[in-house]
C-alpha cells in the first residue's frame, strides 16, 4: 500500500509540474520571448493547453470574470497542494 501512496504523490507532482510549465510558458509567450509560430513551441503550447484544459475549464466556470486575468492555474495549484496535504496526513491508511 505504500506504493499506492507514492504513486498518488507522483501523479500530483507531475500535475504540478505541468501547471507550472504552462504558467511560465504563457508569460514567455505574452512577453514575446517565445514565438508560437515556431513548430516546437507551438507543439508544446498546444499540448499543454489540451492537457490542462479539462482541469482549467471547470475552474474558469466557477470563478468570476477578472478582466483578462486567469486565476485558474493558481486555484488548480492550491487544489493540488490541498490534496497532497490530505494524502500525507492520512498516510497511515496506506501502511
Amino acid at each position: 500500500m505504500t506504493s499506492l501512496f507514492e504513486i498518488l504523490l507522483l501523479i500530483l507532482g507531475i500535475a504540478r509540474f505541468f501547471i507550472l510549465a504552462h504558467f511560465i510558458m504563457s508569460w514567455l509567450v505574452n512577453f514575446q520571448v517565445l514565438n508560437i509560430r515556431q513548430p516546437f513551441v507551438a507543439q508544446v503550447w498546444n499540448g499543454l493547453n489540451r492537457l490542462l484544459e479539462p482541469i482549467y475549464g471547470p475552474i474558469r466556470r466557477i470563478l468570476p470574470a477578472m478582466g483578462g486575468i486567469d486565476l485558474s492555474p493558481i486555484v488548480a495549484l492550491i487544489a493540488i497542494y490541498a490534496l497532497e496535504i490530505i494524502i500525507r496526513n492520512n498516510a497511515a491508511l496506506f501502511l
